[in-house]
């Protein structure tokens, strides 16, 4: 009997887990295509020969991309960027797949990736303040937002941040 509970339980926690990885190139090509609606579309990003043309983004060789796979389907990717005294975190999820728990997954594995590539460094992010399902999803994998809204320029034009650590 406790050998069918654990053999369930490990099949319940198989379909939880996902499984990462460092980004390919041929991944960076497929994730800089992703394209997301109304005031989400601010984060569509670049094709990925310009960002290799102006080094930036997913061709900055100072940032540690990591893509998340639930089986065979690409539902994220996260990005790791070392400072002198902290991480900063980036996230984005496969729009296909926004809103099915898949951001709180990578997040919580983010701060685990984190902690052990850069030990004894706080990790932190910046997001917009009116992205409530972000702030929502960093929250329920222990972020807290820390101190009041800043200005930030952006390609948009300046924006609110808040600014987030790891509790």
């Amino acid at each position: 009997k406790n050998k069918i509970i654990i053999t369930n339980f490990l099949k319940i926690l198989e379909k939880q887990m996902l499984k990462y990885h460092r980004i390919t190139e041929e991944e960076k090509y497929i994730v800089s295509n992703w394209k997301y609606n109304g005031d989400y579309s601010i984060y569509n990003s670049l094709p990925y020969e310009e960002q290799k043309k102006l080094g930036i983004g997913l061709a900055n060789t100072k940032n540690n991309y990591f893509v998340f796979y639930d089986k065979d389907i690409l539902v994220g990717y996260i990005n790791l960027h070392e400072e002198k005294t902290k991480t900063f975190f980036g996230i984005a999820a496969n729009p296909k797949y926004c809103g099915k728990g898949y951001g709180q997954r990578m997040t919580k594995m983010a701060i685990e990736i984190a902690q052990q590539m850069f030990p004894g460094k706080s990790l932190c992010l910046k997001v917009r303040v009116w992205n409530e399902r972000a702030i929502q999803c960093y929250k329920r994998a222990g972020f807290q937002i820390d101190g009041d809204p800043i200005v930030q320029s952006t390609p948009v034009g300046e924006e609110l941040f808040y600014y987030m650590n790891v509790k």
